[in-house]
């Protein structure tokens, strides 16, 4: 049994967001946030405080995922599983330097998000 954490999703695609959204309950976890961009992802983990960060490396706005990662963990400590269309090597080099714990490459299933929650619980 799987303790429920909270996850905030960080996804500028609406329809992708509101299936990871669909999942996340699914599978017993309670969704604290969704943001489209780094700028409000920041804001909203800040307030939120969630146990886990569901983060898009491509996003609207100024800064990427990444680059979102780094600056939240100045300030909470977040589980972080990337989510990528892109699986290139450029971001996964820049993604070591965040605390992650799981990057997934789009499109994926619910049993892949269950198998990377499962390494944060």
């Amino acid at each position: 049994m799987s303790i429920n954490k909270k996850v905030l999703i960080v996804e500028d695609d609406m329809i992708i967001s509101l299936v990871v959204e669909n999942m996340v309950k699914e599978l017993g976890h309670t969704v604290v946030g969704k943001a489209v961009s780094g700028e409000e992802a920041v804001k909203l983990a800040r307030e939120q405080k969630p146990d886990i960060l569901l983060m898009d490396i491509r996003l609207k706005g100024e800064m990427d995922g990444i680059d979102t990662v780094a600056k939240i963990e100045e300030s909470i400590n977040p589980k972080v599983i990337y989510l990528t269309g892109n699986s290139d090597r450029l971001n996964f080099e820049r993604a070591q330097n965040t605390n992650f714990v799981d990057l997934i490459v789009k499109p994926f299933t619910i049993g892949d998000l269950d198998k990377s929650l499962k390494l944060v619980v």
